[in-house]
């Protein structure tokens, strides 16, 4: 099959939404991914695993603990989601995204078992866009022969298809409030859910947090005999800039940390890629030294995230912060960035499900000028609902027709100055790629 004809099939899936109260939803459960993957030869049984779950830095600890496998010599697959621009950037091998000719074969391949399966009554309905995928990443991984994989949990993780693993080690990053229609109306709920990727007497990986998450955290250690590792030693000395490298010791000797991500809420996500490298060293004996890790980190490549792009006198900053929490982040990891710019410009859009009033209360006071855009997805806020946004934070907007328009604008506006576009990532997927190729910004 096409890579053209893979993309518009897997676009044709029902996406799994809620809407609003008595609507209907798909249920989730790993049933389904495992009679998929079972129909398949259960590649995921081949190859030894990772598995991380949270609200914020899933992927940037997901990329960064790659890349220290990848500079470890280790043939290494990495999972992540969502894409910016194309289905590919979710699925890599030692940071090369599939081939579209493989994506296409794999796609087919994945799509009949399934068909087959619901012909048989063995699946009660079509899989997921996102269990598609997976399956997809799981078998690509086994043929390719992995040494290990990092998987990225989609969205919770007790239910999530990623968690049909059994991971050596099992990562939580920083939680907060989101996805609450599915996953709970509370820190300690959403917390449980994701804590759902431990395993008994498995190690868990994590910081010190909301207290709600780690009293729930422990509870499900404790349940599960897990052992908790605590990443707390490989964070920046206090007082490290967001920007710049830093030391910390690991494995009996001193790593400069040098990571390109920026914002001190990467400190964090950092320290628990280097925390479980060091537990996959001790407790698995993975050929990983202070050196890899060190030159891991330092490779590591996950744009969109304080990303920069100098372009035609204006300083573009690309973050994908699309809820509070990760709006909060970009806030502070700006206050560097913005300080004595001649102008400050944001481009802003989000989805329907976000609360776009608390992002804009959160971000658009920052700003001297506010441009919202309309983005390509079916879950998108309407132009009226981001107005009302701007209004009820107090400040004025201006409404573009497209995000091509609304870069124009804030490039003939931001002059000299920063320019941040943020809010969702469709956003910044739409807008990257013209910036970073310069076939319409002028």
């Amino acid at each position: 099959m096409s890579y053209a004809t893979a993309i518009e099939q897997l676009h044709a899936i029902t996406p799994e939404l809620y809407t609003g109260p008595g609507q209907p939803r798909r249920k989730f459960s790993l049933n389904e991914i495992g009679t998929l993957l079972g129909a398949l030869g259960d590649p995921h049984r081949r190859f030894r695993s990772v598995l991380i779950a949270g609200t914020n830095g899933k992927g940037s600890t997901a990329a960064t603990l790659a890349s220290i496998l990848t500079a470890s010599g280790m043939r290494t697959g990495l999972y992540t989601s969502p894409h910016l621009v194309r289905a590919n950037e979710r699925i890599r091998i030692n940071g090369e995204e599939i081939a579209d000719e493989a994506f296409g074969n794999l796609y087919a391949r994945v799509h009949a078992a399934a068909e087959k399966l619901v012909r048989d009554g063995k699946l009660p309905q079509e899989p997921s866009f996102f269990e598609i995928l997976t399956a997809q990443a799981l078998l690509y991984f086994d043929e390719a022969k992995v040494d290990v994989a990092v998987l990225e949990v989609g969205m919770g993780g007790r239910l999530d298809a990623t968690n049909i693993v059994d991971p050596l080690l099992s990562i939580i990053t920083d939680i907060s409030l989101d996805h609450m229609e599915w996953l709970g109306s509370t820190i300690a709920a959403i917390t449980r859910e994701k804590a759902g990727i431990l395993r008994p007497g498995g190690p868990l990986i994590a910081l010190p947090q909301h207290p709600e998450a780690n009293q729930v955290l422990a509870e499900v250690a404790a349940e599960l005999k897990a052992r908790t590792v605590d990443a707390t030693a490989y964070l920046a000395p206090l007082g490290t800039r967001t920007e710049g490298s830093y030391s910390v010791e690991a494995l009996g000797a001193t790593v400069k940390v040098d990571s390109p991500l920026i914002g001190a809420h990467q400190h964090r996500n950092v320290a628990l890629a280097i925390a479980a490298a060091v537990e996959l060293v001790s407790a698995q004996g993975f050929p990983i030294t202070p050196r890899s890790i060190a030159e891991g980190i330092r490779l590591t490549c996950w744009p969109a995230r304080l990303e920069r792009i100098r372009k035609n006198g204006v300083d573009w900053i690309l973050d994908v912060a699309h809820n509070p929490a990760g709006a909060e982040a970009l806030r502070v990891g700006l206050s560097d960035l913005l300080s004595g710019s001649k102008s400050r410009t944001l481009v802003f859009s989000c989805l329907r499900d976000k609360p776009a009033g608390e992002l804009s209360k959160i971000l658009f006071p920052l700003f001297e000028q506010v441009i919202l855009a309309p983005i390509n997805s079916p879950r998108a806020a309407t132009m009226v609902e981001l107005e009302a946004a701007a209004c009820a934070a107090g400040c004025s907007a201006i409404s573009a027709g497209s995000v091509i328009e609304a870069l124009e604008c804030a490039e003939k506006r931001g002059q000299g100055g920063v320019v941040v576009v943020s809010g969702s990532v469709y956003l910044v997927g739409e807008a990257r790629p013209l910036l970073v190729q310069g076939d319409v910004i002028s």
